[in-house]
């Protein structure tokens, strides 16, 4: 994601043009600029259409359609962004729920039990490694420190990473329970962040794995295609050969806003856009090592 400065109007203007989504709509820009100058020479130097009033009569249902398809754009991008704003919430709570369990534990553990103390320091950011490996379909990779822990080597790479991590958290607390390290009030108060983790990891899977309805979308590609591609036909009597320039800008807005959309409706992805799920990973592991460090 592109931390910028949102006032810098001329920082902010520029990025769009050397943006991928520029590069992608190249090509259809260029097919834009030659079909619109095709169809404004073929009416007026061979149809002479110039007195036909019903001729010009269509670009009435052009605005009828554009507004149409504003509404439908709106209603596209403002349901992108709600999934991207949903998935940076759901990584701000499992922010807040490793925070907080990694402040029980620094409380409840005895400061020179080292072995349970690494435990919980490395499975708590293991957590987060693993549902930001899973979100981005890598193979996980577990990364232990210096004290060694038989179980966590036992994770297959090849399974739901965040499960395998969240089933040894609850088997190791329910251990201490047993052992007596934990009482039955700390257990009870564990249990609210072990089983916060699972949420978090679950609203991400539905964000992810639920894409926008596949007809919803061709129907806007091909209606953004259809629109922009007849557009000439009704204004070249009243702008002339002005439309090879009109039409492409048209169509470069209106594509530019479904492109939009497809970008941060996927927000775990790589692209500028999406969420750094690797940093937030990363900060996460950070503060568990300076709470519960010995």
């Amino acid at each position: 994601m592109i931390v910028y400065n949102p006032k810098d109007w001329i920082k902010t203007i520029s990025y769009l043009h050397n943006s991928k989504i520029f590069k992608r709509l190249l090509p259809y820009l260029i097919i834009s600029v030659l079909v619109s100058w095709g169809l404004a020479y073929w009416e007026l130097e061979y149809l002479n259409l110039s007195d036909k009033s019903w001729i010009k009569n269509i670009t009435t249902v052009h605005n009828l359609l554009g507004f149409v398809l504003s509404l439908i754009l709106v209603f596209r991008t403002n349901t992108a962004y709600d999934r991207w704003w949903e998935a940076r919430k759901q990584w701000g709570a499992l922010t807040n729920i490793s925070r907080t369990m990694a402040i029980k534990l620094n409380a409840f553990l005895d400061p020179a039990d080292k072995v349970n103390r690494s435990f919980y320091r490395k499975s708590i950011a293991l957590f987060a490694e693993t549902l930001f490996s899973y979100l981005r379909s890598d193979y996980t990779k577990f990364m232990l420190d210096e004290i060694e822990h038989p179980e966590l080597h036992d994770l297959d790479d090849k399974k739901h990473g965040p499960n395998q991590v969240a089933a040894l958290m609850y088997k190791k607390t329910n251990l201490l329970y047993k052992e007596g390290v934990l009482t039955g009030d700390q257990l009870i108060v564990l249990n609210k962040e072990l089983t916060g983790m699972t949420d978090v990891c679950g609203a991400c899977e539905r964000i992810k794995n639920t894409p926008i309805p596949l007809g919803y979308s061709a129907f806007i590609k091909t209606f953004i295609i259809l629109y922009t591609a007849t557009l000439p036909i009704g204004l070249v009597f009243s702008m002339g050969y002005f439309v090879v320039a009109a039409v492409p800008f048209i169509f470069y807005v209106l594509a530019t806003l479904e492109m939009i959309g497809e970008s941060i409706e996927e927000p775990f992805g790589s692209d500028s856009d999406d969420l750094p799920i690797d940093k937030i990973a990363a900060n996460i592991k950070r503060h568990c090592n300076e709470v519960l460090l010995p």
